[in-house]
């Protein structure tokens, strides 16, 4: 489907990500807030994620609805000899267009810009619940290569 325009989400897009975010089994255990106005703490992040150069949030639009995003964030190491790398979350299609196809093109563009970015790797979480996830993420490629761990602050 090539009626989907990737871009970086405004001001505008905050209430359609909050709202992705929240449509899911696990949305309510981490207590988002969909209302208008949006808690201060969204702006906030949203605005702090906006002014980080090593940061995007980037939004899929199609026929002016946002339909997905994610959260990129390019962050330098030491390991291989000095190479960055990127992590993406908040990987999110809304519930009325999830099963089309749209995923696999979003994901498509996170590596796109993940690789245009210099980055050497592109690393995702996600929860052990999500097998669907799980099982989507493994056939884009991705690995299952590591034990990831989580202390809640």
């Amino acid at each position: 489907m090539s009626d989907l325009i990737f871009r970086d989400a405004t001001r505008a897009d905050l209430a359609a990500v909050v709202t992705m975010l929240a449509d899911d089994f696990l949305g309510g255990e981490r207590g988002e807030i969909i209302s208008e106005p949006l808690p201060d703490s969204y702006v906030d992040s949203f605005n702090a994620i906006r002014a980080d150069p090593r940061g995007r949030l980037i939004v899929a639009e199609r026929e002016g609805e946002v339909v997905g995003c994610y959260q990129l964030t390019f962050i330098p190491g030491l390991s291989y000899q000095g190479a960055w790398k990127a992590i993406i979350e908040g990987v999110r299609i809304a519930g009325t267009v999830r099963g089309s196809g749209l995923g696999s093109q979003l994901l498509q563009h996170a590596i796109n810009l993940a690789r245009d970015g210099g980055a050497r790797a592109l690393e995702l979480t996600t929860n052990k619940a999500r097998k669907d996830a799980q099982r989507f993420y493994a056939k884009l490629g991705f690995k299952n290569s590591h034990e990831g761990y989580k202390l809640e602050l």
